[in-house]
């Protein structure tokens, strides 16, 4: 282009600007030179940018045609192939199970299929696939047989604890017991572990951006299958083994035992905690704990969806890793090896935080597929747009203003099947514009999945 019209261009009203029809695309004003640099730019800022639908468009729809239809239209990527990933693992876990018989087995395996058919159960079931995935993998693993398993590591975990803290950190917690001690072990680990992602699920979905608790569900479930599967090669006893067998090998045909949760039946006089885990599918499962991923995981999210009060989410972690080594359920070494990295010390880079599995399953989805909170929004409703991954610098969220201004999209939120959606203008202010109809059918599938092609390809 000249520069007679680029000038011309430039000195063209506002009003009169923006009512044209026929807006020059912004790389038209790029030299050469600088187009492969502007075109990866703009690339990074359309992956952190998502667009959003009410509340109101869930799907409601129970035909399946819907769902075949959005289906044929779905653009595949590379994170589809984590339903093969959870199909595998759900064969294995049915395969080696011995009770129910065949017909239970099909007849559960048909439910999930009619369920990922009809749009209406399919946009709760895929996000909580992965949970419903580690249950199954997790109660089967008592039906393993011993002769396919590895040894069972007694003395690793009792000589990383001397080493790295100078004492055995649970011996010494659990050394003086009491009634009160007892309680306020047993409320944390024995009652509020258990209600604890049902609340963080609530809390993400009425008050998080959309699309934040769809990420929780996901980030839950991948972080329990990868723990019970280092449980299941790296088996170590937990303390209570310490304390009723020393140092002796331990063996796939001994039982679980409640440890301390014990006090707890005995003062209520149930037979609950006792039963419970005597009849546990991983007992030589102390490392990596999954109560303090629990904890730690939804101590990051909510901590990511309400910054202020992340000290009290801290504090009810810190709560539950002493419950866990009180009770005798774990050693330190179990719990803090990375989390507490993260917590000690702010300036710690949190992308190097690897050694926890909550951390590897929350700061992966951070980057890649977790809305950014806007704190001028209050509940998931007020929002017109969602961001996705880190925060852009101040050159992209500039050039993203303009590029948008010159060429407005609409799209299908990520994870919330809906029927329309607004698009804001550079990313920053809520849209007061009108919304703009979208193909409910190809958003169908597309909204389901963990990353949709177009995620990355929204602004052509």
């Amino acid at each position: 282009m000249a520069k007679s019209s680029i000038f011309a261009f430039l000195d063209t009203p506002a009003p009169q600007m923006l009512s044209s029809t026929k807006l020059p695309a912004l790389g038209a004003f790029i030299p050469h030179r600088m187009r492969r640099k502007w075109r990866a730019t703009k690339s990074r800022i359309r992956s952190r940018q998502s667009p959003t639908s009410s509340i109101s468009s869930l799907e409601t729809s129970f035909n399946p045609k819907d769902t075949l239809r959005s289906l044929r239209s779905h653009r595949w990527s590379i994170y589809d192939a984590q339903y093969l990933f959870l199909a595998l693992i759900a064969i294995f876990a049915l395969s080696v199970m011995e009770t129910p018989g065949p017909f239970a087995k099909t007849f559960t395996a048909a439910l999930l299929m009619a369920g990922a058919l009809m749009p209406i159960t399919r946009q709760f079931l895929l996000p909580f696939l992965p949970a419903l995935t580690w249950l199954l993998f997790f109660a089967c693993c008592k039906f393993i047989s011993a002769d396919y398993r590895p040894p069972i590591w007694v003395r690793v975990l009792p000589a990383l604890e001397n080493i790295l803290y100078g004492a055995n950190l649970s011996n010494i917690l659990s050394a003086h017991k009491s009634v009160v001690l007892d309680i306020l072990a047993w409320l944390p680990y024995g009652i509020a572990h258990y209600g604890s992602p049902v609340v963080v699920c609530g809390a993400l979905f009425i008050w998080g951006p959309p699309g934040t608790m769809p990420t929780f569900a996901r980030a839950f479930g991948y972080m329990n299958i990868a723990g019970v599967m280092i449980q299941l090669v790296f088996p170590c006893s937990p303390p209570w083994y310490e304390n009723m067998y020393g140092l002796a090998p331990a063996n796939y045909s001994m039982s679980g035992d409640a440890a301390g949760l014990k006090a707890i039946d005995k003062l209520f006089g149930i037979d609950l905690y006792t039963s419970g885990f005597h009849a546990s599918p991983m007992v030589f499962g102390a490392f990596p704990s999954l109560h303090s991923g629990w904890a730690t995981l939804e101590t990051l999210f909510m901590g990511h969806v309400f910054p202020r009060m992340l000290p009290i989410y801290i504090c009810y972690t810190m709560w539950l890793w002493w419950a866990t080594m009180y009770l005798s359920h774990h050693y330190a070494v179990d719990l803090v090896a990375g989390s507490l990295r993260k917590f000690l010390h702010p300036k710690f880079d949190t992308h190097k935080l690897i050694n926890s599995v909550a951390g590897i399953a929350f700061f992966f989805a951070r980057a890649k597929f977790l809305p950014r909170v806007q704190m001028d929004k209050t509940f998931r409703w007020d929002y017109d747009y969602v961001e996705i991954g880190e925060p852009a610098d101040d050159f992209s969220h500039g050039m993203f203003d303009i590029y948008e201004e010159f060429h407005p999209q609409s799209d299908s939120d990520e994870w919330t099947v809906g029927s329309s959606s607004s698009y804001s203008s550079g990313g920053r202010s809520p849209s007061t514009g009108s919304r703009s109809p979208i193909d409910e059918h190809h958003s169908l599938w597309e909204g389901d999945t963990l990353a949709s092609h177009s995620d990355h390809e929204q602004v052509r």
